[in-house]
């Protein structure tokens, strides 16, 4: 019942930042989504309900390049590639969803690797 409390308890926490975080055109929305061991993450512009640019630890091209590592240094990757991604697409500044996590850890990991390859939030 304990995983079944926790899991409530993260989309209540979503739910409420997701109140006051939407995604436009001129700024969308950095989503992140964390399993047990992956870490997804997308630019969503809520208005069009269009994707703009995704990244996970699953495709093939990030998955090589991080086999062996530690789930952060793989999150650092994602936020990286999914930064490259929308800034080809000519996105340069996002609002950043944490999807109800904790900022620690692979959700920060994700967001410095995302600011250092210069998306902006």
């Amino acid at each position: 019942m304990a995983k079944a409390t926790s899991y409530l308890a993260r989309h209540r926490r979503h739910n409420r930042v997701r109140r006051r975080v939407r995604g436009t055109a001129q700024r969308p929305r950095l989503n992140v989504f964390r399993s047990a061991t992956h870490i997804y993450a997308q630019v969503i512009d809520d208005v069009a309900g269009a994707t703009l640019a995704a990244a996970s630890d699953v495709e093939s091209d990030i998955a090589a390049a991080v086999k062996g590592k530690t789930k952060s240094e793989r999150a650092a990757a994602v936020g990286k590639a999914v930064a490259e991604r929308a800034k080809a697409k000519g996105v340069e500044l996002v609002v950043f969803d944490r999807g109800g996590y904790k900022y620690h850890g692979r959700v920060q990991a994700l967001a410095d690797a995302a600011r250092e390859a210069g998306l902006g939030f």
